[in-house]
């Protein structure tokens, strides 16, 4: 497996062309590609981007966007507002001030949509079929320092290989075991985009090995073999619903 992380040019907020900056910047891509475009830079595309001077209180931003929050007197330090937003746990509901340029910085309105328009640019620019998307972004890890590259949104390929019927190398079959290629490939890849003035926002991995691509969104046709897990049915559930989540606005306001 390759990964090549790609320098642009700076996107500025509030709003940019990332298609133009795409066709600028990536090289001629081959069948079997898997484009990767971090979601800050999908965000300016879209507009999402949101002076500071707006709120001078971040946490109502915080608020507005999440879908459950959990407010800073229950966080260690009180250091940021625990979230769920996009099925995913994150602090802050994904939005970021660094390079900014004095905007709050939303995550994508729609990130699977998004992620389908880039894949269907892609496939016409470069006349390619077998082609995936992934955007990205940071995310922090329960129990471990540092952040690690997490797939918002993928469109192109099958996300999980599927090993559960499989014999294990003693014979014995397999239950359980799925492996999550969507996060895999991103925290590659976001590992070598950097998170910080790298310039770097877009990767292309190629040669990964045992990639399904498809042209049209997977349906689950087995028990428990789509990537996102409903919070009742996460392994984690225990401990999610132990504490005491408010209801956020869902980022519903249009921005």
């Amino acid at each position: 497996m390759l990964i090549k992380s790609i320098k642009t040019r700076i996107l500025l907020p509030p709003r940019d062309d990332l298609l133009g900056v795409m066709k600028e910047s990536l090289p001629k891509l081959r069948e079997g590609t898997i484009v990767v475009v971090t979601s800050k830079v999908v965000s300016i595309w879209q507009g999402r981007c949101v002076p500071l001077e707006k709120y001078p209180d971040r946490d109502e931003l915080v608020r507005e966007e999440a879908e459950k929050y959990l407010p800073r007197k229950y966080i260690p330090g009180g250091w940021c507002i625990q979230t769920i937003k996009n099925n995913l746990l994150v602090p802050s509901a994904g939005i970021d001030e660094s390079n900014a340029d004095r905007h709050y910085i939303l995550w994508p309105r729609d990130p699977g949509v998004a992620a389908k328009k880039i894949w269907q640019w892609l496939r016409k620019t470069y006349r390619v079929k077998k082609i995936g998307v992934i955007i990205t972004d940071s995310h922090t890890t329960p129990l471990r320092r540092g952040v690690l590259g997490v797939s918002l949104a993928h469109y192109g390929f099958s996300p999980l290989k599927d090993y559960r019927g499989m014999p294990d190398i003693f014979g014995r079959e397999l239950q359980m075991t799925q492996t999550n290629i969507a996060d895999g490939l991103s925290a590659a890849a976001v590992m070598l985009m950097g998170e910080g003035s790298e310039c770097t926002p877009l990767a292309v991995i190629e040669d990964v090995p045992w990639i399904k691509f498809v042209d049209r969104p997977l349906k689950s046709r087995k028990p428990f073999s789509s990537l996102e897990i409903k919070i009742k049915e996460d392994l984690y559930y225990p401990l999610i619903s132990a504490v005491p989540w408010r209801k956020g606005g869902g980022g519903k306001k249009q921005r």
